[in-house]
């Protein structure tokens, strides 16, 4: 969340990934789990770079400030991070449908 997503693809999913397979965790669910990370880090400061999208492009006769923006997106990360332990609690929510067609690698 603290880092920029070029650091976070180059320099912390190798150094992860293998602890992730040490520990026994499912490729596909920890992958997952990363990519919503980095939903969540698009949204929260200090990078929040659709906050810095979302203020670029509005227009100055709105009167839209980088302050109602990040109070507009608090609600949504809150939401990301009860998805996040949901996807922990109930890995089957990723996991479901993989296993439904029968992918081979999926217990």
């Amino acid at each position: 969340m603290l880092i920029d997503w070029i650091g976070i693809i180059f320099i912390m999913i190798p150094l992860v990934t293998p602890i992730g397979e040490a520990l026994g965790f499912n490729k596909l669910w920890f992958a997952m789990m990363i990519v919503v990370n980095l939903q969540m880090s698009f949204m929260s400061p200090p990078f929040a770079y659709s906050i810095f999208y979302l203020r670029g492009i509005s227009k100055p006769e709105w009167g839209i400030e980088t302050n109602h923006i990040i109070r507009g997106v608090i609600p949504f990360i809150f939401l990301i991070m009860v998805g996040l332990v949901l996807c922990i609690i109930f890995p089957d929510i990723i996991l479901g449908l993989p296993k439904l067609l029968g992918m081979k690698g999926i217990k």
